[in-house]
């Protein structure tokens, strides 16, 4: 047995960049791997396919795919391709292809199961429900906003924090197969990725959050490096974890996985022209949550961007892992 198959089952839930970066990493430490992904998207090219086809929107699911794939290099570019003319612009082939594969599919889950296959990815993909959801965001004065792409620009004029958010119609039905690989997980991984647009909304799923809570599984939460502008500006780590709390369960999250590496100074003022900051990592009042820090060197230093190294991440996930495994602590 070579020590791929020896990798725990992993479930990663999440959505966005910060949900494929990750993937790109745990891949090379597990073949159990099962990410549940998201379907509140309503904006770009997922959002133009959402309202021309009728069918959930496919970016997220495909940047997973893409993160997963074992295609020759010409095919991981013909995914990511973008059109630059006439009405597909901005489009993705990989969105195409996962629209034409769900109009020749009995269901939404069903053409990314097929789609998989096409692209011998590692571990599995699943949207979290085929239900036809949307996103609203309710703020601290009372206002609301429907649809996870105006949440932004709405926040921005409201000046105030998100208070909560919710799915419409409200407790949308689990994919079976999703609340299956939470049952049977060895680590849950939630995030890292954008709080309430990406994260949370898989929370708001029927049976999601009472599966997790269920499992005997170690529960990371991996927080993000910067806050978000537009969505979590002036919120420390303790407040990202009190929001997962909130709209989950008491339970929900076993340990909190913070970056404690520097991010360059010339990064940290092109942020701040943006409303962003480094995420203020408040140990005190995270374990004050009932949740346990861990603080490991995550930020990439190659990158243009303040995100997490997927080598870096993957490394710690799995250590984190392997030390509780060790000790029996969850």
């Amino acid at each position: 047995m070579d020590l791929l198959s020896r990798g725990p089952a992993i479930v990663a839930i999440g959505g966005g960049n910060g949900l494929s970066t990750m993937l790109r990493g745990l891949k090379s430490h597990t073949r159990d791997l099962t990410a549940i992904v998201t379907v509140a998207d309503d904006g770009g090219g997922s959002g133009m396919l959402r309202q021309d086809l009728g069918m959930p929107p496919p970016g997220d699911i495909r940047n997973c795919m893409q993160a997963l794939a074992n295609v020759e290099p010409v095919m991981e570019q013909l995914l990511a391709y973008r059109f630059t003319e006439g009405s597909l612009t901005g489009q993705s082939f990989g969105n195409l292809l996962l629209a034409a594969l769900n109009g020749i599919s009995d269901s939404f889950d069903q053409a990314v199961a097929r789609m998989s296959e096409v692209l011998a990815i590692s571990g599995r993909v699943l949207p979290v429900t085929n239900a036809d959801v949307q996103l609203e965001a309710v703020f601290e004065n009372n206002s609301h906003v429907l649809g996870e792409s105006k949440i932004f620009q709405f926040k921005k004029e409201q000046d105030c924090r998100i208070r909560h958010v919710r799915l419409l119609p409200e407790h949308p039905p689990a994919l079976p197969e999703a609340l299956r690989a939470i049952e049977r997980a060895d680590l849950i991984v939630l995030g890292p990725g954008s709080l309430y647009t990406s994260v949370i909304p898989n929370l708001l799923v029927d049976g999601i959050v009472e599966t997790i809570c269920a499992s005997s599984a170690l529960k990371l939460y991996i927080c993000n490096i910067m806050t978000q502008d537009g969505e979590t500006e002036g919120m420390t780590a303790a407040d990202h974890v009190a929001a997962l709390l909130r709209h989950g369960a008491p339970g929900l999250v076993d340990i909190c996985l913070a970056n404690s590496a520097t991010v360059r100074p010339g990064l940290v003022e092109r942020y701040r022209t943006e409303d962003a900051a480094p995420i203020v990592v408040d140990r005190a009042e995270v374990e004050a949550l009932g949740v346990e820090l861990v603080e490991r060197p995550l930020a990439s230093e190659t990158s243009d961007y303040a995100r997490h190294s997927f080598t870096r991440l993957a490394q710690a996930i799995l250590e984190v892992y392997r030390d509780r495994a060790e000790t029996k602590v969850f």
